[in-house]
């Protein structure tokens, strides 16, 4: 996606991630933040990648706003594993809004 070879539209974007419609949507609102850098899994991050997680974190409340979900709430979740349904290995939050969503799992 960032080297351009498969086409994407950036809903917004900052120096370290940006963020996309999933073309799976879930909800209404379905939502990847996406780190810039290549990290496969949660199980990954260590100290050296908290810049980037509240880079992720912040483009999330930005595009929660854009989006008008802010207020009534959403889902932020990062799958980790085959187990949880990961299917890209590449880190990524899931932005889910738009109706009422039930408990995890």
């Amino acid at each position: 996606m960032l080297a351009q070879q498969v086409p994407v539209n950036f809903l917004s974007e900052n120096d370290l991630a940006f963020a996309i419609r999933d073309i799976n949507p879930r909800a209404p609102v379905h939502i990847l933040i996406i780190p810039r850098e290549h990290i496969a899994d949660a199980r990954e991050i260590s100290a050296t990648h908290h810049k980037t997680l509240g880079a992720m974190f912040d483009l999330a409340k930005e595009v929660a706003i854009t989006e008008g979900v802010s207020e009534e709430g959403y889902r932020l979740s990062f799958n980790v594993g085959d187990a949880a349904g990961m299917t890209i290995s590449h880190l990524h939050m899931h932005l889910i809004a738009g109706q009422k969503l039930g408990p995890e799992a």
